[in-house]
């Protein structure tokens, strides 16, 4: 009979973390003394076993060798289920990851373009109603658009107010070539009455 303590610390070894069991060298006690290699190394050797026994008319040998194989087999498996697992986790943790950044990269951008289109309006203009933000403070995306909202507004008075001075600039331009022509005209109506 074992003793209360080989029987604890056996315990503690099942709970360990499976890790990587399918390369890890078992060494496994067999009704036919050691077997050592990895879980499915282990396996193929149980079931050559249990065959030869089989053909021997061995039935109780061959019931053995099958335990002991399907020992391994459950514990490849249970192995690769987790990794299994682990893997679609960590795909899933990647997935969720690659769409955040692709949402972040696109309201950086649209973003961007806002205060890029906004800019180049304001630089057309000579009209400097460019946002700022010094690189401590975070700003968040409801202030930035209210900022993007206020120097849009900004803008198109601007601009108003340009079209407005523009509209009054070609009137006189207006004017001036109508002044022109007439003093022409007038020119053109004297050679002809001059001669």
């Amino acid at each position: 009979m074992r003793s209360s303590k080989s029987r604890s610390r056996s315990n503690k070894n099942r709970n360990r973390s499976v890790g990587n069991i399918i390369n890890r060298v078992f060494d496994s006690s067999g009704p036919e003394g050691k077997v050592r290699g990895t879980p499915q190394q282990i396996i193929d050797k149980y079931n050559q076993l249990a065959r030869d026994s089989q053909l021997s008319n061995d039935r109780v040998s061959t019931e053995n060798f099958q335990q002991h194989a399907e020992h391994y087999v459950r514990l490849l498996s249970e192995a690769q289920r987790e990794m299994d697992a682990r893997r679609e986790q960590q795909d899933r943790e990647n997935k969720d990851r690659n769409t955040e950044r692709d949402k972040e990269r696109n309201s950086r951008s649209s973003l961007d373009n806002n205060t890029s289109d906004l800019s180049n309006d304001n630089d057309l203009n000579g009209n400097d109603n460019s946002l700022e933000v010094e690189s401590g403070d975070r700003v968040s995306d409801g202030e930035r658009f209210g900022e993007l909202d206020n120097a849009n507004q900004a803008d198109k008075k601007n601009r108003n107010g340009n079209s407005r001075n523009n509209k009054a600039r070609r009137r006189g331009e207006n004017q001036r070539n109508d002044d022109k022509v007439d003093k022409i005209g007038e020119d053109i109506s004297s050679v002809e009455a001059a001669e």
